[in-house]
């Protein structure tokens, strides 16, 4: 049954990031949280919900009204609120990421994937169905800059010191990059067919192609390949574990998770999971919570053994949020778990 609680526009000042802090010369780190009960929140692309799992029974416990399309999300600098892109409703909206109650929503353009960046300046959003790639300023959201530099602009990462940005961009197969001191185009380089997904590791950029059945590895100064890694059918993104010490990739078509070396990104191991394997997160214990697009299902994925179980949700899960993530110091992305 979806909850159809009251969904109110409140004050941006109480939705975003906190540098005023950081301005007054203040080292403020985010409160660590140990949520009771904890919380799996999947976004449920194809019927505009989000699913709420409790993740010690497995059981699906809420499910929370949005406008069209909940894809991704990303966390407030403080962790104080979830932020959930609805793209076909052009509308961000705001959860608490304890327990999941609904802090109200704002209109934006398009917001398939965002990210802010390390520094907490800005927040970067690409506008996948109309082909923008927009930049707002993280304290006001008020749009800085806007680039139109390709078709479908699909996920996005930053270098560590957030002087550039890094975006896929669908519809033209080529990679973008941003430099973020003075708001320009770097290059804009043909990657590949159809890639998604978008990594910085190790001082390189790891891209996942779609179109074709692996990732490739980046010069992020020169946009050049490096290499190729095979890894399945459709590869879609690229996740590190929690302790970094793993990288996985979801190959979406060929329904399997690939687990790779993060130093000589050589695949050790392949996981069967049909369904459209999508994004996933990493719980304390170490299993695997992957969204199965085409399947309407979580699957909690032992790695050792790889078995799974599976928990049905809405049509077409997309981002999953896994609140454990907030016990534990340090970033927070969708891609870092």
């Amino acid at each position: 049954m979806i909850t159809r609680r009251q969904t109110i526009t409140l004050p941006l000042l109480s939705l975003l990031p906190r540098p005023a802090l950081a301005d007054m010369g203040q080292n403020i780190a985010p409160p660590l949280v140990q949520a009771t009960p904890p919380l799996a929140m999947v976004m449920n692309s194809g019927d505009a919900t989000v699913s709420v799992i409790n993740m010690l029974t497995q059981q699906v416990v809420e499910t929370l009204p949005t406008y069209r399309e909940p894809s991704h999300w990303c966390l407030s600098a403080d962790r104080s609120r979830l932020i959930v892109c609805d793209a076909g409703g052009n509308a961000l909206f705001f959860f608490d990421p304890v327990t999941a109650a609904p802090l109200g929503h704002h209109r934006l353009s398009d917001p398939y994937q965002l990210a802010f960046t390390p520094d907490e300046k800005y927040l970067i959003v690409n506008a996948l169905r109309i082909n923008h790639v927009d930049v707002y300023d993280a304290a006001s959201l008020q749009l800085v800059k806007r680039f139109r530099a390709g078709r479908m602009p699909s996920h996005l990462d930053f270098s560590p010191d957030s002087r550039w940005s890094f975006h896929s961009m669908q519809g033209t197969n080529t990679l973008i990059s941003l430099d973020l001191t003075d708001l320009s185009l770097r290059w804009s380089v043909k990657i590949g067919k159809t890639p998604a997904g978008v990594l910085w590791h190790r001082g390189r950029v790891l891209v996942a192609l779609m179109g074709e059945r692996g990732i490739v590895e980046v010069d992020p100064r020169s946009g050049d390949i490096l290499r190729h890694i095979q890894t399945g059918e459709g590869a879609h993104n690229i996740f590190y574990d929690h302790r970094r010490d793993v990288i996985y990739i979801s190959n979406r078509l060929g329904g399997s998770l690939s687990q790779l070396d993060p130093v000589s990104l050589t695949v050790q191991r392949s996981y069967t999971l049909p369904g459209g394997p999508d994004d996933l997160g990493v719980d304390p214990q170490g299993s695997i919570w992957v969204a199965l697009r085409f399947a309407e299902v979580v699957a909690v994925m032992d790695p050792l053994s790889g078995a799974y179980t599976t928990i049905p949700v809405g049509r077409s899960p997309h981002g999953i949020f896994l609140n454990t993530e907030l016990a534990r110091a340090g970033e927070i992305t969708a891609e870092r778990l």
